[in-house]
């Protein structure tokens, strides 16, 4: 597994309200989260990014105001055919 490490200035820690472990979590699970909602990760790769299972992940998106399933329009039209 590679590290990747971030200079985090004390004040937003103190925003932040947490400790540097805290705010490590916080900050791997948004931007997992941002991943995914751009499509650069699978749900999986992007749970596997933020630290947690893939339900606890996919049960966390609506924290962040993202959709658990993104489907385009044409996706959506083929998903409602066959039901």
């Amino acid at each position: 597994m590679s590290m990747i490490t971030w200079d985090i200035p004390r004040e937003t820690l103190f925003a932040l309200k947490g400790s540097t472990e805290d705010v490590g979590d916080m900050l791997r699970m948004a931007s997992a989260v941002k991943l995914y909602e751009m499509g650069k990760l699978s749900s999986g790769a992007a749970a596997h990014l933020a630290g947690v299972p893939r339900v606890v992940f996919l049960s966390r998106l609506a924290d962040y105001g993202v959709d658990t399933f993104q489907l385009s329009e044409e996706e959506l039209q083929r998903q409602t055919r066959f039901a």
